[in-house]
């Protein structure tokens, strides 16, 4: 795979689809000028983030609708990622992650963790999401991730051996400062989880972060792509809206592995065995 990938930081509009589909037309119309494959908008993109009890307003199914007619005939030029509230056939409300692909709209991912500590309340709104596999695109396995769900090592590792070719994380990621200090702690932390996944997965990671202000809180934007060796491929602006675009070629993955076997020689059968026999010595 031969792949150009475009992320698109932008900040978004509590409980205005309209207008935020608008905002990510003209998102995707520089990602085809630019000749991009695929575009990647942050978690919650279409809603925006903190949306609370009007998450049964917004909430969307991955079908025909009229909120996305203008997205369908872009989709047949490029492949699009966006993050919006989805309501299963069960009539749960999930944090999800859509693909538009070729005139088709699919619910890629379900939120595995919505967190609910500190400033996070999720689990008051969204249900969880219980399954996570590659999605099956036209330009490969696309492992796709919100948020917290990165943080677990579970699931990205899940992904690269379900064959993910890359694995993108949508976030809406607040800021916050270290003490005593002008670092922003949030981006030096999140860059090195996602550096340090890459190398021990030998997978390129692609980290899609929101910018903007809302209900009092900041998003900071860096957003981060890393090559399957861990470099910094391209970084987005802080605290500003951008679009990063950068070239992910499978050939690179496939020097990382023969440099490196760690990630061929793992053993799935090993952990889920050892896993096993864990659960069943705290069941005693």
């Amino acid at each position: 795979m031969k792949c150009t990938i475009a992320l698109a930081q932008i900040d978004s509009v509590i409980g205005d689809l309209q207008k935020n589909l608008l905002h990510h037309l003209e998102y995707i119309e520089k990602a085809i000028v630019q000749k991009a494959d695929i575009v990647v908008f942050p978690e919650l993109s279409l809603t925006g983030y903190s949306i609370k009890d009007l998450n049964w307003d917004v909430a969307v199914r991955a079908e025909p609708n009229a909120v996305f007619k203008k997205i369908f005939p872009l989709s047949k030029k490029i492949t699009i990622i966006f993050g919006g509230v989805e309501e299963a056939e069960n009539y749960g409300l999930y944090n999800s992650a859509f693909v538009v692909e070729d005139g088709k709209i699919y619910s890629a991912h379900k939120k595995i963790y919505p967190p609910t500590y500190g400033m996070f309340e999720e689990m008051r709104y969204f249900n969880r999401g219980n399954d996570v596999r590659c999605f099956q695109s036209k330009h490969g396995k696309l492992g796709i991730l919100i948020c917290e769900d990165l943080w677990h090592l579970s699931l990205p590792y899940i992904l690269a051996h379900d064959g993910a070719e890359i694995i993108f994380s949508l976030t809406a990621g607040p800021t916050r400062l270290s003490e005593n200090s002008d670092e922003l702690t949030a981006a030096a932390v999140n860059h090195e989880q996602q550096r340090t996944y890459a190398r021990l997965l030998s997978t390129p990671i692609a980290f899609c972060n929101r910018t903007g202000f809302e209900d009092g809180v900041n998003f900071w934007g860096g957003s981060h792509i890393v090559s399957p060796s861990g470099a910094t491929i391209a970084k987005g602006k802080i605290f500003e809206e951008d679009l990063i675009v950068a070239e992910i070629d499978a050939n690179e993955t496939r020097r990382a592995r023969r440099f490196s076997r760690h990630f061929v020689d793992d053993s799935v059968e090993f952990t889920i065995q050892q896993l096993q026999n864990s659960l069943q010595r705290k069941k005693k």
